[in-house]
């Protein structure tokens, strides 16, 4: 799987990390901001993994974050990575945000914020190339990994990737803090069980100093 691809990158690091922020566009209702959970645990068939409730009490006081439980309510782009994290780490909570209308520098600054040390990792919840032929969205798909690897974020656009807003955001964040950016693994649904006329893009992507 492309996105286990990038978390079991963790698992050397499983015992240290203790928080996991993920960010992930809002697909079930639109969003101003940023909406965080009413819950304060997202629970899977692995267990319950608990939400980091300072963490959520700091940012708070953002004037773009909101507590929007109804967003939450029916949406994937958070939960299909728990799983994945629940496998690699050992205990850690997180931090659950979906993103909506907002600014990547708005973004960019919420990041920071919560940056942390070594206990903390940020995961990006994003398709990349939405329903093009397959030799149209590995063309795509390219530009926006090289992209994505020199931290080129005015050169991610909502035609590249559903999670635009929040990659921009990590990108100038990862530039701010002097990390590289490498591709883990790219693919798209025609390369499994999909057809190749209108094929959905997968990227995963990991950075450090």
């Amino acid at each position: 799987d492309i996105a286990g691809s990038a978390v079991a990158l963790l698992q050397p690091s499983r015992a240290v990390i203790r928080r996991v922020v993920i960010i992930g566009p809002a697909h079930r209702l639109p969003v101003a901001g940023l909406a965080l959970p009413a819950e304060s645990t997202f629970a899977t068939p692995l267990g319950e993994v608990p939400v980091d409730t300072k963490a959520v009490d700091e940012i708070a006081g953002f004037d773009f974050v909101h507590v929007v439980g109804s967003a939450h309510a029916r949406e994937h782009a958070l939960e299909v990575h728990l799983p994945f994290l629940q496998s690699a780490l050992d205990c850690f909570s997180i931090v659950p945000l979906l993103a909506g209308d907002m600014s990547a520098t708005h973004m960019r600054d919420l990041i920071n914020h919560l940056w942390g040390g070594d206990e903390t990792r940020f995961v990006i919840s994003s398709d990349l190339s939405h329903f093009h032929d397959y030799d149209t969205a590995r063309r795509i798909d390219a530009e926006t990994s090289f992209a994505i690897e020199r931290l080129a974020a005015d050169r991610i656009g909502a035609h590249q990737a559903c999670g635009w807003i929040a990659i921009q955001g990590l990108l100038m964040a990862a530039h701010a803090h002097h990390l590289r950016g490498h591709i883990v693994d790219v693919r798209n649904s025609g390369d499994t069980a999909g057809n190749r006329v209108d094929v959905v893009g997968y990227g995963a992507y990991a950075f450090a100093e």
